[in-house]
């Protein structure tokens, strides 16, 4: 295996798990009453697009040759550590 393409799976197993994570934001967003839940789908509205533009990045990354999927990686990981750091706070806001 490739570092280009365990690097890859590296970050699609990210992120599934914080695929997963946001799940669980949903089921506890729906168990909220009425006036937490309009900010808690606000805060998994916007973590769900911050993973879709991660997922669009980890799309170009595949597509990349293996010359140039280093040049992407830093503005992946710069994205990926938004997205962490994003839902580790909003599991922190929910509990």
């Amino acid at each position: 295996m490739s570092m280009k393409e365990a690097y890859e799976k590296k970050l699609q197993g990210e992120l599934d798990e914080w695929n997963a994570e946001i799940d669980k934001l949903k089921a506890k967003a729906d168990s909220a009453e009425a006036d937490a839940q309009l900010e808690y789908y606000k805060q998994i509205e916007e973590l769900q697009a911050m993973q879709d533009e991660a997922g669009k990045k980890l799309d170009e990354l595949k597509e990349a040759g293996d010359d140039a999927w280093e040049d992407l990686k830093a503005g992946i990981d710069s994205a990926w550590d938004s997205l962490s750091s994003s839902i580790k706070s909003a599991a922190s806001r929910f509990s």
